[in-house]
């Protein structure tokens, strides 16, 4: 097998695993994918790859940082702070071991009202504030992985264009 060959397959699989990160936050999702990109551009070279290269890093750092501010705004807006988040994830990550399929969502909406709760005193407003926090969180990781889809679409068209035409 050449090395482009084998590039090709390392980016794809990285796309994927990518991918995966963005819904199950425990790998770095649109890192992944850059790097998959980054290697599908060195070994193959050509001028298309580099330009595909170049609009794929730039869809997925703009899906991170829009990620970013949008969860950060939404989470400020209700005044939730970054420990509750944290100890969410904290839970999330147990509930990853304990209950493999669901145990990462299920462990963080624990966590969230929990940690939520001992800060407010009350469970209405813990909830209210906790729902909040997911949706902000959710509303980030939906545009990160539409950009995402989009870079790895147009990493798969390299990778068709450069294995057909060039």
């Amino acid at each position: 097998m050449s090395a482009p060959v084998i590039a090709a397959i390392v980016a794809v699989v990285l796309a994927i695993i990518g991918i995966v990160g963005i819904i199950v936050p425990v790998l770095p999702g649109s890192i992944t994918i850059v790097i998959g990109f980054l290697v599908w551009a060195i070994f193959a070279g050509s001028w298309p790859v580099w330009v595909a290269f170049a609009i794929g890093a730039i869809l997925l750092i703009t899906g991170m940082i829009i990620g970013w501010v949008l969860t950060g705004r939404g989470l400020r807006k209700k005044q939730v702070p970054n420990r509750s988040v944290l100890i969410g994830l904290g839970f999330g990550i147990v509930g990853l071991f304990v209950l493999p399929a669901f145990g990462l969502p299920i462990g963080f909406a624990v966590g969230l009202v929990a940690s939520e709760y001992v800060r407010v005193r009350e469970f209405r407003a813990a909830l209210d504030s906790s729902w909040t926090a997911v949706k902000a969180l959710g509303l980030g990781m939906v545009i990160e992985l539409m950009c995402a889809l989009v870079a790895t679409t147009i990493l798969a068209i390299s990778v068709f264009v450069h294995f057909i035409w060039l």
